[in-house]
C-alpha cells in the first residue's frame, strides 16, 4: 500500500506513519518540517496552506490519504482536489465533536450534525471539522471517503497534555485532587488503537463516518488514576471529590481536571456515544491500564516533559488552587 499522510510528524498523523511503516507500506509524509517523520518514511516538505507549496504534490500516486487537519475546511478542500484523480480512498481524521448539542446519551452516526461549509475559513473547532469532512466527500464522494469520528485520544504522544498532566501530577505524590465520582465512566481511544482501525478500513475498502471510541464505560475516573499511581510508583493519595464540591468551588472541568467531566450534557456528548459501527468494524480498543503505562514509559523517555501544540492552551489545575482547595 501507498500512504500520503498528510503531517505525519506528531501524535495521530505520527501514529498513523508508524502503524503503516510496521506493516511494509510505502509512506510519503507531507509537512513543513518543523518535526522530523518517523525513520522509513518519504518527506516532501511544504506548508498545505500555500498553494505554491501544496504544489509538491501534483505528482505521484497513492493508495489512500490520511488528513488529521483542523483548521479552516478550505486546506481539506484544495488537497482533496488536488489528490482526487491520483489517490484511491481519502480518510479523514474528524471528531465526534461534529454532532450538534446537545448531542445527548447514545448518539450514532446518523445523529444531527453541525453546519460546515468546505469553502470556509477557520470558524470554530466543530464546524471546521464538519467542512473538512464535506471537503473530503466532495472531492472523492462517498464511496471513497472514510470520516474517521474520533473522541478524546490519549497514549504515546500526546501533544495536548492531557493523561501526562494526571501522569506528572500523581507521580510528585501526595494528596491529589480526584474528581468523582469514582465509578464514573470514560469513554476514549488510543491513539494506536485509532490508527490500527484507519489502516484495516483502507485495506477492508471501508467508507462512510464512523465513531472511533471505546464503549461506554470502557474505563473509570478510578481505574484510570488508579492505574497512574500503580505505574508512578507514587505514594499519591486519590481524595476522591463529587462534581457539586468542584464546581461549587470554581474548578473547570476538562481543562483544570483533564479528561473529566460532571454528569451532564456535555459529558454525554464526550463520554456516552455509541461505537457499535466501528467495532462492528474491527476497531480493538486495549485496556485503559496499558494505555497509562505506555504512555508513562513514553513521557519517561522524554525527561517527564510531553510536547504541546502552541496552538492549544495548557491543562492542569495550578498546585496552589488544588491544596487550597484540599484544605477546604
Amino acid at each position: 500500500m501507498r500512504l500520503l499522510m498528510l503531517g505525519g510528524t506528531e501524535f495521530v498523523g505520527r501514529a498513523v506513519t508508524e502503524a503503516a511503516l510496521a506493516r511494509g507500506w510505502q509512506v510519503t509524509v507531507f509537512h513543513r518540517g518543523r518535526h522530523d517523520p518517523p525513520p522509513g518514511a518519504a518527506a516532501v516538505h511544504g506548508d498545505r496552506t500555500d498553494a505554491a507549496t501544496l504544489g509538491a504534490l501534483a505528482d505521484g500516486n497513492w493508495d489512500v490519504v490520511v488528513d488529521t487537519w483542523a483548521g479552516a475546511p478550505t486546506a481539506v478542500r484544495d488537497a482533496a482536489r488536488l489528490l482526487a484523480d491520483r489517490a484511491g480512498r481519502y480518510v479523514y481524521v474528524s471528531t465526534g465533536s461534529v454532532y450538534r448539542h446537545p448531542a445527548g446519551p447514545g448518539h450514532t452516526e446518523a445523529s444531527p450534525l453541525v453546519d460546515g461549509s468546505p469553502d470556509a475559513d477557520a470558524v470554530a473547532y466543530a464546524e471546521d471539522k464538519r467542512g473538512g469532512e464535506l471537503a473530503a466527500l466532495d472531492a472523492f464522494g462517498e464511496g471513497r471517503t472514510v470520516l474517521a469520528r474520533a473522541g478524546l485520544i490519549l497514549g504515546p504522544g500526546e501533544n495536548l497534555g492531557r493523561l501526562p498532566w494526571w501522569l506528572n501530577r500523581i507521580a510528585r505524590g501526595g494528596p491529589v485532587l480526584a474528581p468523582g465520582p469514582r465509578d464514573l465512566g470514560l469513554q476514549y481511544i488510543d491513539v494506536r488503537d485509532l490508527a490500527e482501525w484507519i489502516l484495516h478500513a483502507v485495506e477492508t475498502g471501508l467508507s462512510g463516518p464512523y465513531n472511533l471510541i471505546s464503549e461506554p464505560g470502557h474505563t473509570t475516573m478510578g481505574e484510570l488514576l488508579e492505574s497512574c499511581v500503580q505505574v508512578t510508583g507514587s505514594d499519591a493519595e486519590l481524595r476522591w471529590t463529587g462534581p457539586e464540591e468542584i464546581l461549587a468551588a470554581g474548578l473547570a472541568p476538562w481543562t483544570e481536571l483533564p479528561i473529566w467531566l460532571p454528569p451532564g450534557e456535555l459529558y454525554d456528548a464526550i463520554h456516552r456515544g455509541v461505537p457499535a459501527k466501528a467495532h462492528a468494524a474491527g476497531l480493538r480498543c486495549r485496556p485503559a491500564a496499558r494505555t497509562v503505562a505506555d504512555t508513562w514509559a513514553w513521557l519517561r523517555e522524554r525527561g517527564g516533559q510531553a510536547p504541546l501544540r502552541p496552538d492549544r492552551p495548557q491543562v492542569g489545575l495550578a498546585p496552589e488552587k488544588e491544596e487550597a482547595f484540599l484544605r477546604g
